[in-house]
């Protein structure tokens, strides 16, 4: 016996004579001829009791086992990836020439006043992160569905001569798939600068809150690419996920 049941060990020369008798007893034969005996009745106490004990450490280590095998993927070896967070993305513009942007034909039939699609972004800058959703050429896509805020800012920067600027207008696109791009934000600015003046500067904001489905694509468009490239913290285009 091991030592929990050796110090409960029979001691009476009943116990002996019991432990004897269930020694000899042919296999499943009745012992309801020992339950008279004391000292049956104590050793068989003490034995169940041993058992149970047993009993429960081997269903606990079997619990603990368990848990650990769920929580590593035993197959592989490796812990179980960590939760991924929320969808969301901050893109800010690459310095480039203007000639890399503008190409709208993959883009779809864009309205004149936006014609010009921003396909230049960066979403490995150190401004830039892109998390649950991917960015390609200029879109982002949409992975997981829910209300999504998504904003843009453009920093346009105007050269010329002349007191009046042109119509700058900046355009946040959403394409379901397989369906033409349809117009989710617009803002316009109209600016007037002074004769003397070198170069005039405006910045155009604009956010907001649409239902999104996995596949759905966003992009930026605008009027002009007199936009400054070298700002990363000035013109930037993001979205990220409510959970609403």
């Amino acid at each position: 016996f091991p030592s929990q049941l050796k110090s409960q060990a029979p001691s009476s020369t009943e116990e002996l004579r019991c432990l004897q008798a269930l020694n000899q007893q042919p296999e499943g034969s009745s012992l309801k001829e020992l339950s008279s005996s004391q000292g049956c009745l104590k050793l068989a106490s003490t034995v169940k009791a041993y058992v149970a004990t047993v009993t429960e450490n081997i269903i606990r280590r079997s619990a603990v086992k368990e848990a650990w095998r769920s929580y590593f993927n035993t197959s592989e070896g490796q812990p179980p990836p960590k939760i991924a967070g929320k969808p969301s993305a901050h893109l800010t513009l690459r310095p480039q020439s203007l000639a890399q942007d503008g190409r709208s034909q993959p883009f779809g039939n864009l309205s004149q006043s936006c014609r010009h699609a921003i396909t230049h972004w960066g979403p490995s800058s150190l401004q830039s992160h892109v998390q649950n959703m991917t960015y390609r050429a200029g879109r982002l896509r949409v992975q997981q569905p829910g209300k999504y805020y998504v904003y843009s800012q453009i920093y346009f920067r105007y050269r010329g001569a002349g007191a009046s600027g042109p119509q700058l207008v900046q355009c946040i696109q959403w394409q379901p798939a397989h369906s033409p791009p349809v117009l989710l934000l617009k803002g316009v600015g109209t600016k007037c600068w002074a004769p003397e003046a070198d170069y005039g500067l405006h910045t155009l904001y604009q956010g907001g809150l649409f239902e999104l489905q996995a596949g759905d694509e966003l992009f930026v468009s605008v009027s002009s690419l007199a936009i400054d490239y070298n700002d990363a913290a000035a013109s930037y285009f993001g979205a990220f996920r409510l959970d609403l």
